[in-house]
């Protein structure tokens, strides 16, 4: 029960990598508020959170919003007194296009969600952290946080602005790191491979990407939402108290190529 008697918050939180983290923090004794646009998935994830058990608290916010962010981070600090721990995972996916043939409002919407919403999350939270005296704070990023895409790549996959945006994670977390911990607050970034979620529904309806994608794999597969989660959970834990800063990829080793 490494988060007894503790509040964590997770945007994103009812679907995916959010979810499965919202459930292991519920596990290891955190009350957990479930943040997400569509409340109906925030519902289903606080709702089998208490079914198991444990503690939660839905809340529709749309992160690109400043006062839903805002009005989101006030709401679990009223609701549990405090805020110790957040995951930021709302995002959005790819755009499979080449930068030539990428759209302004394409690119605008993926940096207002991927990178101004994770902005606008932890900015809010450090407002309650930093007075505290502590708190961990992780962001979703990517393995395209790390490294870029192209047609030539070994998966082949054009995403600048997703890229872009993941990349800008990474550079804010460790912006955020180094400001504040001195404060008593780490801020570390969790860059994941492609996971079995939603967002890569794509390879499942089409076949042979998906076994051109796993080629690309050194052990063949892709990863499960809940090998992020322990992840988050970690780099949240005090086992990571000496951590902060880091962009920490979950890729099963496709970085290491």
């Amino acid at each position: 029960m490494r988060f007894d008697g503790k509040a964590a918050l997770i945007t994103g939180g009812g679907s995916g990598i959010g979810r499965a983290t919202a459930a292991a923090f519920a596990q290891e004794g955190a009350r957990v508020a479930v943040a997400d646009a569509n409340r109906q998935g925030a519902e289903e994830t606080a709702h089998a959170i208490e079914a198991a058990g444990g503690q939660a608290l839905a809340l529709e916010a749309d992160v690109t919003v400043p006062d839903a962010v805002e009005a989101m981070t006030q709401a679990v600090v009223d609701a549990y007194g405090q805020l110790d721990c957040a995951l930021n995972a709302a995002g959005v996916g790819g755009e499979g296009t080449p930068l030539l043939e990428l759209s302004w409002e394409r690119w605008q919407h993926t940096i207002r969600v991927n990178l101004s919403g994770v902005f606008l999350c932890v900015q809010q939270q450090l407002r309650h952290m930093v007075p505290a005296g502590s708190g961990a704070i992780c962001n979703v990023a990517s393995i395209w946080g790390l490294a870029g895409t192209g047609a030539d790549g070994m998966i082949g996959e054009r995403q600048p602005a997703y890229n872009a945006s993941k990349h800008g994670v990474v550079g804010l977390t460790k912006c955020a790191a180094l400001d504040y911990a001195s404060a008593g607050v780490r801020v570390n970034a969790v860059c994941p491979g492609h996971i079995e979620t939603p967002m890569t529904g794509f390879y499942r309806e089409h076949p042979e990407r998906k076994a051109h994608l796993l080629r690309a794999y050194p052990g063949g597969r892709m990863g499960q939402p809940d090998e992020i989660a322990q992840t988050v959970l970690w780099l949240c834990s005090d086992a990571a108290s000496f951590v902060t800063g880091v962009a920490f990829p979950v890729d099963g080793g496709y970085l290491a190529q």
